[in-house]
């Protein structure tokens, strides 16, 4: 398995940017081909704190490929023409070639 992580940095708005997020962004990012399932919220250190990020996705998919199809699919491409919306600052975006047990 493949998990597309997208971390994003605190914004000027957070009420804006969390009400967007889960009333847009996450149903246009459901939408994307060959996602298997997908996780977000508020991050934090372990104490609770404001950590390095603000908030996450995790994304599930089969492989790397099957990612870089799904952000070029006129799905993904909405969804990457969204994030300007709320985030001001762009993610940072990661790739993990995970190993599940």
């Amino acid at each position: 398995m493949s998990k597309l992580v997208v971390l994003y940095k605190k914004p000027s708005d957070p009420a804006h940017f969390e009400k967007h997020f889960r009333t847009v962004h996450a149903p246009l990012a459901a939408k994307m081909p060959g996602l298997r399932n997908y996780l977000f919220g508020p991050a934090s250190d372990l104490d609770g704190k404001d950590g390095a990020f603000f908030w996450m996705f995790v994304g599930t998919f089969d492989s790397r490929k099957a990612i870089l199809d799904a952000l070029g699919s006129p799905e993904g491409q909405k969804v990457v023409a969204d994030i300007p919306n709320y985030s001001p600052e762009p993610p940072v975006i990661l790739h993990i070639d995970a190993t599940e047990s």
